[in-house]
């Protein structure tokens, strides 16, 4: 087996590196992380140049908008953009990675002609509203209703941890169509516009201060029936299909800041005396096979998912995304150890990432939803009762 790049795939790293090189040194500094105006104009800007230097969309499929390139191209993108520090997908990151690929699967070529040029280029940010206040693991158990009247859903209910909606233009949006069926039935996934009559958003502040999450409030909104992608009723395998790019593939850019992260760690313990700790040196070198594996285990998923009917990923996520978890918050719980009690302060950005480390075993199905599917889809072993 050859494990080398190609010639092609060379040159696509040496122009990427050098594209980077360029356009770096040239971005506007970086909006206070709770100026959300700010963050979402620089992030739709840093998206918008990545769409005119051609390397918006790469792991979508040509006949969305993408460019269709390679799984190791799209891996190259990710290893060479943290590596240089650019900015990450930011406030758009629904529309990218989660609502953007679920409609390019899924979607009619009119759902797909319009949604998904916008997010590419960098013009419109989407939010996810999955979560209610009682439907959280439990997502089939949502009770926000669209009552069909004539052309349009007509939705009343709420949602909770809605990510950047006060700064979305788009929301991708589970309601329940048939109250009388089956919870995982009966369910449907809708494109409703944020700024539509009826909707209101209030923003949670969460541990570390910030407000990237929101409850929406729904207050007889109408949506067209044009917007439903998929059947009527057959939203839940339309969100399991959202499910699995956010599990799946999402977080890939994660890991390789992660791989960087710990590098830096390990520069600090040295330069502060910290790395005179055998034990913190195990736990930094346990980590460092962690991630490797970790990283091999996402190009496997990223390969698959790129050679699969409509790009998406296989249950394979679901480990990643256990794995992942837990391994994120075991080495910010590491950065503690290293910062000592500097690790207390909030201006420090490993603090900062400890706190939002604590919500990863429970954002895209907690670690336990995660472990019945590897349980049953993959081990086969019997549902509990």
């Amino acid at each position: 087996m050859d494990l080398t790049h190609t010639e092609e795939e060379q040159d696509f790293r040496a122009g990427l590196r050098a594209w980077l090189a360029k356009v770096l040194p040239e971005l506007p500094a970086k909006p206070s992380p709770g100026d959300w105006p700010g963050r979402r104009a620089y992030d739709l800007g840093w998206q918008r140049r990545l769409y005119e230097a051609g390397y918006a969309g790469l792991h979508w499929p040509v006949d969305a908008g993408g460019r269709g390139a390679t799984p190791t191209q799209h891996l190259i993108f990710l290893e060479e953009t943290e590596r240089a520090g650019a900015p990450y997908v930011g406030a758009n990151f629904v529309g990218l990675l989660h609502a953007g690929p679920t409609i390019a699967a899924e979607g009619t070529a009119a759902q797909r002609a319009r949604w998904l040029p916008p997010v590419l280029r960098g013009d419109e940010v989407w939010c996810q509203g999955f979560s209610e206040p009682d439907a959280g693991s439990d997502l089939a158990s949502l009770r926000t209703r669209a009552v069909r009247d004539g052309d349009d859903y007509v939705i009343t209910g709420s949602k909770i941890w809605t990510s950047h909606a006060e700064v979305a233009d788009w929301c991708e949006l589970l309601v329940r169509t048939d109250p009388e069926a089956p919870k995982h039935r009966g369910i449907s996934w809708l494109a409703m516009p944020m700024d539509a009559p009826g909707v209101t958003v209030r923003p949670l502040r969460t541990l570390a201060g910030s407000t990237e999450f929101a409850e929406v409030f729904l207050d007889e909104v109408r949506v067209p029936v044009a917007n439903r992608v998929g059947a009527e009723h057959d939203g839940w395998r339309v969100t399991m299909v959202t499910l699995s790019f956010e599990r799946g593939t999402a977080f890939v850019g994660e890991v390789v800041a992660c791989r960087r992260t710990l590098g830096e760690l390990a520069r600090t313990a040295k330069a502060n005396g910290r790395w005179d700790d055998p034990v913190l040196r195990r736990r930094l070198g346990r980590l460092y096979g962690e991630f490797g594996a970790l990283w091999r285990l996402t190009q496997w998923n990223v390969s698959e998912a790129e050679r699969s009917a409509g790009g998406v990923p296989g249950i394979g996520g679901s480990v990643f995304k256990l794995a992942y978890s837990h391994a994120r918050q075991e080495l910010y719980d590491t950065a503690a150890e290293v910062l000592g009690a500097a690790s207390l302060s909030l201006e420090e950005e490993w603090t900062l990432d400890r706190l939002s480390s604590l919500s990863y075993t429970i954002a895209a199905g907690t670690s336990q939803i995660q472990q019945n599917i590897v349980a049953e889809r993959i081990l086969g072993l019997p549902k509990g009762r």
